[in-house]
């Protein structure tokens, strides 16, 4: 549970910046905005902080959760995407057409839909008209899209960024006053350490002040086995236990990268890292770079990067024959810390699912 840094040079800057987000909120609670239910379950996994807090993973969890018994729909904005309006993925698109997240889950799970579309609202009709079949939609990052009205709201907070400990933008990193997880039907405090304290349960709990309506469950980051990035120069995936003998250069353009490094670092014999800013677009002055630095190490080497990345990357020209064959991604799931939490947080996304004909709220359900 780490604390914070806040300028309190921006505070002033904050201030305003919460005024104006206040202002919007209110509107949205009086009715003066309007928020749009539908006729089918809507399931939003977002946040109230700048950078990385898991969506992927907690999306993709729930995708696993509900795919075969269900019709599931992702919708994303499809942020950096080269393209606009609505969109949907289909084998051919890339992550320049519909954003580095949306190619990654449709890559992971082909028989799916993911769409892309900043209006969500849109977004939704449009998926339900293409597909009267269509079960649920789930909305990645979409906690401040109060347009839509989900039937649930799920709020992920970093364990090592609590929101109780941070203060708005420009100064902190809140993207809105801390009162926006009564929102939230479901929150989970995400990437945990694999074991915790009860002693850490109870600060948290404590701290987070939620409603008796609001449910809170703790998840940690459980990593694969590396995966080759380009199967057609190397088709062969690694083993986590033979990075030991191998100098690693953890290539990755992600908002947090520290978790990663800190899992990999005891695993192998000598880490180096090369971070980008999040969603980082690659260049080919980059590949140069990567290129460079990758020669650089003694061998045995090898590149790690995150599946995030690896979106990107697979676009990006210019990489030596040598990266090419010597780089992998790394993939990660999310598990429920504590006993009998995943059954709990299943059993309420299902039954929401199975019976709600029309959206409503999880303690209607």
């Amino acid at each position: 549970m780490g604390d914070c840094n806040i300028n309190k040079c921006l505070l002033p800057l904050s201030w305003l910046y919460g005024l104006g987000v206040r202002l919007r909120n209110y509107c949205f609670d009086t009715g003066i905005l309007k928020s749009r239910a539908f006729n089918l379950p809507v399931i939003s996994v977002g946040n109230i902080t700048v950078g990385g807090t898991g969506k992927t993973p907690h999306v993709e969890y729930l995708i696993r959760l509900l795919q075969d018994d269900f019709h599931v729909a992702v919708l994303s904005r499809g942020y950096k995407r080269k393209t606009s309006g609505f969109l949907k993925a289909d084998s051919r698109s890339t992550a320049h057409d519909v954003g580095d997240e949306p190619y990654q889950m449709k890559q992971k799970f082909p028989d799916i839909t993911v769409a892309v579309d900043a209006n969500r609202v849109n977004g939704i009709e449009q998926l339900m008209n293409g597909d009267s079949q269509l079960d649920v939609v789930l909305l990645d990052d979409a906690f401040q899209h109060r347009h839509v009205k989900p039937g649930i709201n799920i709020l992920l907070v970093d364990y090592h960024r609590l929101i109780t400990n941070d203060g708005l933008l420009p100064a902190g990193r809140l993207r809105e006053p801390m009162q926006g997880k009564r929102r939230a039907d479901i929150v989970i405090i995400t990437k945990c350490p694999q074991t915790m304290e009860p002693i850490d349960y109870r600060v948290i709990v404590k701290s987070m002040d939620l409603l008796p309506c609001q449910q809170l469950f703790f998840t940690t980051l459980d990593y694969g086995e590396p995966t080759a990035v380009f199967k057609e120069t190397n088709d062969t995936d690694c083993k986590t236990s033979a990075l030991k003998d191998h100098n690693v250069l953890l290539l990755t353009g992600i908002a947090s990268p520290k978790p990663l490094a800190e899992y990999l670092q005891p695993q192998m014999l000598q880490l180096s890292q090369l971070n980008f800013p999040d969603h980082h677009d690659f260049s080919s002055k980059d590949a140069e770079h990567i290129n460079s630095t990758f020669a650089a190490l003694p061998s045995p080497r090898c590149i790690i990067t995150t599946e995030k990345d690896a979106a990107r990357l697979r676009q990006l020209e210019g990489l030596s024959g040598d990266v090419r064959q010597h780089i992998f991604a790394l993939p990660i799931k999310i598990n429920f810390i504590r006993p009998n939490e995943q059954n709990l947080f299943n059993q309420n996304i299902i039954s929401y699912v199975r019976k709600n004909s029309r959206n409503s709220s999880l303690a209607e359900s």
